[in-house]
């Protein structure tokens, strides 16, 4: 067979080549814009060779502090079509942090949307490598900024060559993107991608069984672009000619019900803090949802309260993936197999709420106290992964001899497998609760919680206890309307037909509000020293 290397500006020249008049609708913070794929692959040609004219060489990287728009998109092919790595920087981490991925990195030129210039601003006498900022707006007048030099991405843009070639003469195996974790413990780690990586991550998208990504659909991602490659969408779309929605800086649920009504959406991806604020929206307005064939959740196990709602109220199919930074992220997806369409609804929306099968090209294993586990949905383990667009290693972090060992990358998340090989996460090793030499998964006492109708979110953490060692707490956010009619007693009587009656909470802390992460995960450590305290 032909060696021809898989190298990400090749995605480009397709979606160039056959869906040149495809669109990208993208929401900036000023106006909406309208492009082609053949406009899209222009551009992006054009800022490969301003990348060049400003000094960007192979393996350099590319820093981006932007939303999801077409700007970032461009981008996305331009620093590794060329043969430098696009670093997308989480923009909702504490400034600590983004100063250190950045000096980390070592990127060379930022990117940043017009309304993050105040942030870079600030820290721009502390980052050691970046040689130049160039800035992203609409506006035809250069913003007033400290930052120097300062480019507007616009104007440097025409003086760019639409013609300027993609560079084949790399090894598939070079990065072209990399990405931090969100660092709910320590600093953020660092994790390279290859183009091989994300060019078979992007196949895998558009398997049948997965997402089923194709020409013929309209993909909003509403996951940021600076998280987990936005979950890989963009790679795939532009691959394979997908009209692309980009709900740009800011959005509100109001805008992502607007968006799939006027652009007939039939697939977004977001975590479940997204969509139940959609659902929020939806309850209150009157939109037109039928286009939508799949609403994908992850980042964090969604209740089966809200499946059960956008698939019953609004008939819109909910699925189930899982996945991680050093995952590129695909690992799973929740589909049903055909022989269990028989299944009661309730019964469907058990399996649905599970995080699914492997996807094919991938391996697992799930080590428990004794080794491997049964598939008998009662034994846990850790679970471990291995295949083309898992991460080998964390970027020059002692940390990665914890997290890869014998070449399988340990996920740190706990897990149950049934005789189906679907797998459900029953919580973080960090965040199971042990009491009196029993495990408690949070995780399944947080989605029992959230399906009662008055409870908006809810999340348990473990405290101290002299007796058991360990006891759950749970801290509920209630829906408007329910504060002074729903008390501890009404919830843990909800919880009793469910649970042994060991693993009930002792308490119900009710908060105005849940501390999450900056991809909207719960903060568990942050919520632990905030329940020690009450």
């Amino acid at each position: 067979m032909m060696q021809t290397p898989l190298l990400v500006g090749s995605m480009l020249e397709h979606a160039e080549k056959f869906f040149a008049r495809k669109q990208v609708i993208s929401q900036t913070h000023d106006k909406l814009h309208v492009l082609t794929y053949a406009d899209i692959g222009r551009r992006i040609r054009q800022l490969m060779s301003v990348l060049t004219e400003l000094g960007i060489q192979k393996g350099d990287r590319v820093g981006t502090l932007a939303w999801n728009h077409h700007r970032h998109l461009e981008i996305y092919f331009a620093a590794p079509g060329m043969g430098a790595v696009l670093h997308t920087i989480n923009i909702r981490l504490s400034v600590e942090h983004i100063v250190h991925i950045i000096n980390h990195a070592e990127d060379k030129i930022i990117f940043i949307d017009e309304d993050i210039l105040p942030l870079v601003e600030k820290i721009h006498d502390q980052l050691t490598t970046v040689e130049a900022f160039v800035v992203m707006t609409d506006k035809p007048e250069m913003p007033t900024s400290t930052l120097h030099p300062l480019y507007s991405y616009e104007e440097v843009l025409h003086t760019g060559d639409p013609a300027f070639p993609f560079a084949h003469d790399m090894d598939e195996n070079d990065p072209a993107g990399m990405c931090y974790t969100s660092a709910t413990t320590g600093k953020p780690k660092g994790v390279m991608y290859s183009h091989r990586g994300l060019v078979l991550h992007s196949f895998a998208l558009g398997l049948a069984d997965t997402q089923a990504i194709s020409e013929s659909d309209v993909f909003m991602a509403v996951v940021p672009q600076f998280h987990a490659n936005a979950w890989g969408a963009p790679f795939a779309c532009t691959w394979f000619g997908t009209t692309q929605v980009f709900p740009g800086p800011q959005f509100t649920p109001k805008r992502l019900a607007e968006f799939i009504e006027r652009y007939r959406v039939t697939i977004t991806a977001g975590v479940p803090t997204i969509w139940l604020g959609l659902m929020k929206e939806l309850e209150q307005g009157n939109y037109d949802t039928s286009s939508l064939r799949a609403i994908l959740c992850g980042g964090s196990a969604a209740p089966a309260g809200l499946i059960r709602a956008f698939e019953t109220k609004y008939k819109i199919p909910f699925y189930h993936a899982y996945g991680a930074t050093e995952t590129t992220p695909l690992v799973t997806y929740s589909r049903l197999k055909s022989y269990q369409q028989d299944l009661t609804d309730d019964e469907k929306i058990k399996e649905r709420s599970r995080q699914g099968i492997l996807v094919p090209g991938l391996e697992m294993k799930i080590i428990g106290e004794n080794g491997e586990v049964a598939w008998n949905d009662k034994e846990m383990g850790e679970l471990l992964l291995r295949g083309p667009w898992i991460a080998s290693e964390y970027y020059k972090d002692e940390r990665s001899d914890q997290a890869f060992v014998d070449g399988w990358f340990h996920t740190g998340d706990v897990v149950t497998v049934d005789q189906e090989g679907t797998i459900k996460i029953m919580d973080r090793t960090g965040d199971l609760i042990k009491s009196g030499g029993e495990w408690i998964s949070s995780l399944d006492l947080e989605n029992a919680l959230m399906a009662h109708e008055a409870v908006f979110e809810a999340c348990v953490v473990a405290v101290p206890d002299e007796q058991w060692q360990e006891r759950p707490i749970a801290c509920v956010v209630l829906h408007e309307g329910y504060e002074s009619s729903v008390g501890k007693d009404e919830l843990i009587e909800f919880l009793r037909p469910q649970f042994a009656k060991w693993w009930l909470p002792d308490d119900v802390i009710f908060m105005d509000e849940i501390p999450k992460t900056s991809v909207g995960k719960f903060l568990k450590q942050q919520l632990r020293d905030q329940v020690k305290q009450h």
